[in-house]
C-alpha cells in the first residue's frame, strides 16, 4: 500500500532537510580514545572563547551530522559544539557488548572527562534517554539539559516503540540479518507519522547516505529495544539542573503528551514548541528552537 500523501508543511520540511544537507554539510569530526571504551568520533563547531560547551545527543538511525545539521550555524556565535556519534550509529564506537543506553551516557562522560568540560546536553528522541542517564550517573558532567522529541517513559504502546520493543527485539535475540533499508521501512511503516513516511535513504544526499550505511545493524536492532523499555518516570522528579523541553506538537512517534510529562515531571523546566513531527530536524525553524532552548538554559545556570 502506497504512504499516504504528505501534506504541504511536510513536503515543505522534507525539502528542506534535502536542500540544507546539500548545501550546508556538518563541521568535520574527528575520533577521540576513550581508555578502556574505544574510539569515539565527534564532529566539532568552534564557538567563542570561553563559550559554555553543547554536547548534541542525536537520535536512532541517526548521527551527530544527519541529526544536527540544521542547529550548527544557530549555535555557532554563542557556543563551542560537541556532536558525538553514539554506539553503533555511524561512526560511533563498536563492541561485542550488547547495546545499553547508559553506555552510551559512559562514554559521553568519558569524553566530556577528557576534555576536562562540563556542559549543556541536549538530546534529541534517543538522545534524550541518553541525556537523562548521563545526568543521573554523572551529574558532575551536566550544567543543564534540553530535551527534544523525546520521553522518560516506555513506548511499547506507540507507533515506533512497537517496533523497537517487539519486531526489533525479536529481530535481535535471534541474529538475524536485517538490512539498514529494511529497518528503516520497518519503522517508517508503524510509525503513522508523516514526517517519517518521507524519508528515504536514496533521496539524501551522498555524505548523508555514507553516514546512514555506517549504521551496526544489531546495535540498531538493540538500540530500539532499549528505547521500548527505557523508563525514567521514578526518578525524573530528582533532575535538579535547568532544563528546556522541547515538544514536536505532531510527533507520532513520541506522543506530544509523552513530551509534556516529561516536563512537567522535571521540576522548573521550560517548554519550547515546534509544530512538527519526529522529523522536526529538518524543519527550517529547527536551529532557531534548539538555540532559544539551550540560552534558556544557559541563562539559568549562569543565575545558578
Amino acid at each position: 500500500m502506497a504512504a499516504p500523501a504528505l501534506a504541504r508543511s511536510d513536503r515543505g520540511a522534507f525539502t528542506h532537510l534535502i536542500d540544507l544537507a546539500a548545501q550546508r554539510p556538518p563541521p568535520k569530526g574527528r575520533r577521540a580514545v576513550l581508555p578502556g571504551r574505544g574510539e569515539i568520533f565527534v564532529r566539532t563547531q568552534r564557538g567563542p572563547g570561553g563559550a559554555p560547551v553543547v554536547v548534541l545527543l542525536h537520535g536512532w538511525i541517526a548521527s551527530g551530522g544527519l541529526n544536527w545539521f540544521g542547529a550548527f550555524d544557530a549555535l555557532r556565535d554563542g557556543y563551542r559544539v560537541l556532536a558525538p556519534d553514539l554506539r553503533g550509529h555511524a561512526r560511533g564506537i563498536r563492541s561485542w557488548r550488547p547495546f545499553r543506553l547508559r553506555d552510551c551516557a559512559d562514554d559521553i562522560a568519558a569524553l566530556l572527562r577528557k576534555r576536562r568540560e562540563k556542559a549543556i546536553v541536549v538530546g534529541y528522541s534517543m538522545g534524550g534517554p541518553v541525556a537523562q542517564l548521563l545526568w543521573r550517573r554523572h551529574p558532575e558532567v551536566v550544567s543543564g539539559l534540553v530535551l527534544a522529541a523525546t520521553s522518560g517513559r516506555p513506548l511499547r504502546s506507540q507507533g515506533l516503540g512497537l517496533a523497537m520493543q517487539g519486531v526489533m527485539e525479536s529481530a535481535a535475540l535471534a541474529g538475524r540479518a536485517v538490512g539498514i533499508r529494511r529497518l528503516l521501512r520497518g519503522a517508517v511503516a508503524i510509525s503513522q507519522d508523516p514526517d517519517i513516511r518521507a524519508l528515504r535513504p536514496e533521496t539524501l544526499p551522498a555524505w548523508a547516505r555514507a553516514e546512514m550505511s555506517r549504521h551496526h545493524v544489531r546495535h540498531l536492532l538493540e538500540a530500539g529495544a532499549e528505547l521500548g523499555r527505557y523508563d525514567a518516570t521514578h526518578w525524573l522528579s530528582e533532575i535538579d539542573v535547568p532544563t528546556s523541553v522541547v515538544v514536536t506538537e505532531r510527533d507520532s512517534a513520541i506522543p506530544a503528551d509523552h513530551q509534556r510529562a516529561l516536563a512537567q515531571a522535571i521540576r522548573g523546566a521550560r517548554v519550547h514548541r515546534l509544530p512538527g513531527g519526529h522529523l522536526s530536524f529538518a524543519r527550517p525553524d529547527f536551529g532557531k528552537a534548539i538555540r532559544s532552548a539551550v540560552d534558556s538554559v544557559a541563562r539559568r545556570v549562569v543565575r545558578a
